[in-house]
């Protein structure tokens, strides 16, 4: 391992701290208990050997986009460290489905009838019951995953009585070049509607805000991990 590459492990455990601090802050000044709230430590795209040193840090609940890049490092790491608990959060595809319900503790991205159904059907078969969120596209970004806000509840009725799936939370991405607030609170509103009690919501730019409109997780990647060199396809 390189001198650099320890250098910038070390500043990966110092931005969790720092992190955890200030949602612990935006949680009491929103008049909530930091407990509320769950730090979700996106290392898409960071080997293993830039995770350890945030595992040993003290955090448990990381996010991942990709079934398949999980697949290759997330197995070991269970293994090497107890009570990891990972989270899906980017689109799953059907033919994804058994490995990310034998992967994955909770499945952020429920968005379309036919994933709902693999996933009963997967979860039925495998005998595991990842946690599972029905993803909101409150933007309406037609390049972007997730239900229609206006058909959030039925949807959720439908997971529940036509699937048999227990959805125990709303995610959304506001979009980018948007004042988020509004989105929050839109998901906030549809999750009462709906009649469920978790919020995935708030992520490096904006999570403090998310904590003010009731998120109880927020997915933080870059202000942990540092910026991403993202590969060519």
């Amino acid at each position: 391992m390189s001198e650099d590459s320890a250098q910038s492990m070390s500043d990966a455990a110092r931005n969790l701290y720092m992190v955890r601090d200030r949602i612990a802050q935006a949680a009491r000044e929103a008049g909530r208990s930091p407990d509320d709230v769950v730090l979700v430590a996106v290392s898409k795209t960071f080997a293993a050997d830039e995770i350890r040193p945030v595992i040993e840090a003290g955090q448990r609940v990381f996010g991942e986009n990709r079934v398949q890049e999980a697949q290759g490092k997330w197995p070991a790491l269970k293994e090497d460290y107890p009570g990891i608990e990972l989270h899906l959060i980017g689109p799953l595809q059907s033919n994804k489905t058994k490995e990310a319900v034998a992967l994955f503790d909770v499945i952020e991205t429920i968005d379309r009838e036919k994933i709902a159904g693999a996933l009963a059907a997967e979860m039925a078969k495998q005998g595991r019951r990842p946690r599972l969120y029905v993803q909101v596209n409150t933007g309406l970004e037609p390049q972007k995953a997730g239900i229609d806000p206006r058909e959030a509840a039925a949807f959720v009725t439908r997971c529940r009585e036509v699937h048999g799936l227990d959805i125990e939370g709303l995610m959304c991405i506001p979009p980018v070049d948007e004042n988020p607030g509004p989105h929050f609170a839109l998901l906030e509103k549809l999750a009462r509607e709906a009649g469920v009690e978790k919020l995935s919501m708030g992520m490096s730019s904006d999570y403090e805000i998310a904590i003010a409109f009731g998120a109880t997780s927020v997915r933080v990647g870059s202000a942990i991990f540092g910026n991403r060199a993202y590969l060519a396809a």
